[in-house]
């Protein structure tokens, strides 16, 4: 998506606004249209990255980023997975009744930070992404083991002693 188009719009717009006051006016007008470039391109991307986020919110565990390259806006969308993943492990549903999200400062070792984005990066999803299905999935109720004792060779007992 590129921004200069919205940017060239709201410059004509200022200079068509000024066309009916004075020469100062549109001096002034000018002067301004030519300094809105930086600007506009921050707020255009503020507003986006909002609208990416309340997306993101009711997409979950799916996202919506928003990434700069260059003067250019890509939208990069991954959906929620709701099919059995190639480990025959059901994909981790996240509930959704809560509509709203909570930013948590999460702090890493960098070592392990570098394994999260690999791994993010190899399943084609953004870190946060990545990071809200594997607390998802740490949160799953796990299968309980059955409470017989388990006799193994030697001496060497599983189980409950009393």
């Amino acid at each position: 998506m590129e921004l200069g188009q919205y940017v060239s719009d709201l410059q004509r717009h200022l200079a068509d606004a000024s066309e009916s006051g004075s020469e100062d006016t549109r001096a002034v007008a000018e002067r301004l249209a030519a300094g809105l470039d930086a600007a506009t391109r921050l707020v255009l991307l503020d507003a986006l990255s909002a609208a990416a986020s309340e997306i993101t919110r009711d997409l979950a565990p799916g996202s919506v980023d928003l990434r700069l390259r260059g003067r250019e806006v890509e939208f990069v969308i991954t959906l929620p997975t709701v099919d059995v993943e190639a480990d025959d492990s059901p994909a981790v549903a996240v509930e959704q009744d809560d509509a709203s999200t909570s930013r948590t400062t999460l702090r890493l070792p960098d070592a392990l930070k570098a394994r999260v984005d690999d791994a993010a990066a190899a399943d084609g999803l953004s870190v946060n992404t990545w990071l809200v299905r594997a607390v998802a999935a740490a949160l799953q109720p796990k299968q309980r083991r059955s409470a017989q004792r388990v006799l193994r060779t030697g001496d060497n007992f599983a189980g409950w002693a009393r």
